[in-house]
């Protein structure tokens, strides 16, 4: 199976790259750094499955991403659907924007990517918004899936989590964890054994 492996950060990617660099593997991987945010992800994403010319099966989104309660920090958890928090319009307007969109994941949980790094009232919203309980909040994946979409590739996102906001956590608990989290085996592991 031929990944191109998405990781946002600096961060991300060099914690992935050493990760790959340290194991062998029945997969081939080309690791992109993306960038922060739902345009450098599409955009990336999209001018990295074009330089493969064909030669990608699956697109996967690694990293951190925050949590509603209910995770701990350190659960690495792969959603069963993407979709944007921050979209502010009619649900049959603009469905790309609004529709969710299937992921490879075995874990029935949703990733929710917005512009924002959020906090306990923006989850709160996003709770009342969308009538949830539970879920992951990032800036990318689903940026990366309207990208993969244009190509026919599947995606899957793998995702530690790094902060609770609705447990007070903020960016610096963010900082704080992610500096001492930063053995990426087991993203490799799940993507090896993903069917």
């Amino acid at each position: 199976m031929k990944y191109i492996v998405i990781a946002p950060t600096e961060r991300e990617y060099r914690n992935i790259t050493l990760a790959l660099q340290e194991r062998s593997t029945k997969n081939r991987y080309t690791v992109v750094r993306s960038g922060v945010g739902k345009a450098l992800a599409a955009a990336n994403t999209a001018l990295a499955i074009t330089r493969a010319k064909g030669e990608v099966d699956r697109v996967a989104v690694i990293g951190y991403a925050a949590s509603t309660l209910g995770c701990e920090r350190g659960d690495i958890l792969a959603p069963r659907v993407a979709r944007y928090h921050d979209c502010r319009i009619p649900g049959d307007f603009v469905p790309e924007l609004t529709e969710p969109y299937p992921l490879l994941g075995h874990d029935d949980a949703v990733i929710w990517t917005g512009d924002s790094f959020v906090d306990a009232q923006i989850i709160s919203d996003v709770k009342s918004q969308h009538a949830m309980k539970s879920g992951l909040f990032d800036m990318e994946a689903t940026a990366v899936c309207q990208a993969a979409e244009m190509f026919d590739l599947p995606v899957v996102v793998v995702k530690m989590v790094s902060d609770v906001p609705e447990a007070g956590d903020n960016e610096h608990s963010y900082d704080s964890f992610v500096d001492s989290h930063s053995d990426f085996g087991v993203f490799i592991d799940y993507l090896e054994e993903l069917k």
